[in-house]
Parts: structure tokens; sequence; C-alpha cells
């Protein structure tokens, strides 16, 4: 059994990634961790703010306990020293996340960490030099792939009967999130292309297959954010193959892929979000009509921890998912480097 604690009572892992876990047998759920002062604070403030902001951690750390048991860890370290936990989920903004997850490894802990895995393919090489040489498991929390949709979607196709692929669209985007998110701060790792950007290059990457590269990069940032809130890229491969992707978090909601066919089109509209249960489909085009096919249900977030725990387990396996996340850095820091020209 695989003794995990999450670092941050987050709403993702409260209501996502627990709900997963309780699902999976290897895992076994120690607690959550709740900042100290020092730890949640880069800077001197009052007691009084302070109090107001921890406190309020707490009352969501409490809720964890009510409805899914587990520990209160007061603090971050408190929790990655302690000999009760072999694993932790860190759901916490972007810019900590090379922090605490090189500190968990330190500790002897495996990490499965959020995405995008660091905010620089520097740090994420950092993480993945650190586990190879502890021993120890990382994994990008990127769900997606795991739904039996993209097996399905890559069989229509691969049966011809769109024809030959002329181009790939990928567009995730959604309207703006509640003041104070940490996707429009630019110290917390904020940006569209850290958020929904990377699930469409992670997409992307899928598609076209390991000679994957970004070819042009488009970032755009508005004078009331220092962060990006929309851009674009187009990625080809070796063969020629190319992918347009989009995204943006001050868009209306998007989250599309389509495929332009010799003899047809296909679309489908949940490519990258659906949520356990749900049912997607699919749309054919050509020029015999229309056709709508249901696309299988599935539980990503319980695939993704079921990797991670297979990648706590065996070596072959973590090695590889090393390799998964060095792509998805390199692919990031391209977009990066051609944006910025």
């Amino acid at each position: 059994m695989i003794r995990i604690g999450i670092i941050c009572p987050s709403e993702i892992a409260y209501r996502r990634f627990l709900p997963a876990l309780k699902e999976n047998t290897e895992f076994s759920y120690v607690g959550v961790a709740v900042a100290t002062k020092e730890e949640w604070f880069q800077e001197e403030v009052s007691e009084e703010k302070a109090e107001a902001v921890l406190s309020k951690e707490q009352e969501k750390a409490a809720e964890f306990q009510k409805n899914y048991g587990g520990e209160i860890f007061e603090g971050y370290e408190a929790m990655l020293c302690s000999d009760k936990i072999d694993a932790v989920y860190l759901p916490l903004p972007p810019a900590l996340h090379y922090q605490w997850a090189k500190k968990a490894l330190e500790y002897g802990k495996h990490v499965f960490l959020e995405k995008p895995f660091a905010t620089c393919k520097k740090d994420a090489m950092d993480l993945i030099a650190t586990a190879k040489e502890k021993g120890l498991a990382l994994h990008e929390n990127y769900m997606f792939v795991f739904h039996d949709q993209i097996s399905v979607i890559k069989e229509e196709i691969e049966s011809g009967s769109i024809g030959d692929v002329r181009l790939y669209r990928v567009s995730f985007g959604f309207p703006r999130r509640a003041a104070g998110d940490f996707r429009y701060n630019k110290a917390l790792g904020g940006g569209a292309i850290l958020d929904c950007g990377g699930y469409t290059l992670k997409l992307g990457g899928l598609l076209l297959g390991e000679t994957a590269k970004v070819v042009h990069a488009r970032k755009n940032i508005t004078d009331e954010f220092d962060v990006d809130l929309y851009g674009s890229a187009i990625m080809e491969n070796d063969k020629g193959d190319t992918v347009q992707v989009s995204f943006g978090m001050d868009n209306g909601y998007k989250c599309d892929l389509e495929v332009w066919g010799s003899k047809g089109s296909l679309f489908t509209g949940r490519i990258l979000t659906a949520p356990a249960g749900f049912v997607p489909n699919m749309t054919i085009k050509t020029a015999e009509g229309e056709v709508v096919k249901e696309l299988p249900a599935d539980d990503t977030f319980l695939k993704s921890i079921q990797c991670f725990g297979a990648c706590v387990k065996e070596p072959g396996k973590r090695e590889e998912n090393y390799k998964v996340i060095e792509r998805q850095a390199e692919l990031l820091e391209a977009f990066m480097g051609l944006a910025q020209r």
C-alpha cells in the first residue's frame, strides 16, 4: 500500500483527486498539509493578514478531514519529513512546483505533480535527475491522455473514413476566472501557455508522434495582466503533418479537436476535459453525409493515479515517465523561445 498525502487543501484535490483516489486500492490517503506562515508568505506580513489567509486554509483542511478522514499536517515540510508518508500529490500554483517537489524528493517521497510539471525545462530536468538518483517516481497530471476516446479517434482516422489527414486543429480556452486566481499572477507561474496552452501542445505531440516540434508560436499579453492571456502555435513532424493549436483564459469556452482529411472531417468537443462517466461523441462529415458516433466514457483522474502507482512500483515504468515529462518540457520550452522572438 502506497501512503499518500496532499500538499495544500486545494479545490482540485478535494473535488477530483480524492474521489478518484478512493477507487484505487493501491493507495492509502494519510492526510493534507496546511502551510505555515513562513511557507505561505514570501515576505513579511501582519499577523492579522496571515491569520485571515491561513485560517481559511485550515477551514478547507477541516472539510477534507470531515469527508475523507486523514490527518491535518501543520506545515508542508512537516508532511514531507513524516515517516507516515510515501508519496505526495502536489496541486500548488506552478511557480511553487519546483521548490516543493524538490523538497519532497530530498525527503525520499514519490511526487505526483499537477500540470505544468515546472515553469521551465531546467527545473524539470533537475527534478528528473534528483528522482533518478533516489529511485523515486514522478508524474505530471495531464489526465486526458489516458481517456479511451483518444485511441478510438485514432482508430477512426486510421480506418481511412476521412481520407488522408491534411490538418489537425486543437483549441482549448475558457472565460476569465475570478479575481485572485493564480493563473493571472506572474509570480505564481500564471499565463495561458502554462495552463490551457500546455494541454494543446500535449495533444499535438500525441497526434504527431515522437518527431513533433513547435515551428511557430505566439502569446498575447494585455495591459491588464503581466501574463499571456491567449496564444497560438503551429506544430509539425518529420512527415510534414501539421497541428494548429490555439488557447486562452479570457475566451469563450472551447475544448475541440478537428481533423480535416482528403475525404471529410472529424470533430469532437470534449477532447481534453471529459469528466468521469461523461459520454463524448465525434461527428464525421463526408460527401455521403454526417454521422455522429458515441465515444467511450472514462475516468481519467483514476487512470492518472494508476499510472503514478505503476511508476512507484515499477522502475521501467518510472523511466518511461521521466521521458514523457521531459518531452512535454521540451515542447513548452520551444514555444517560449519562439514566442519571445
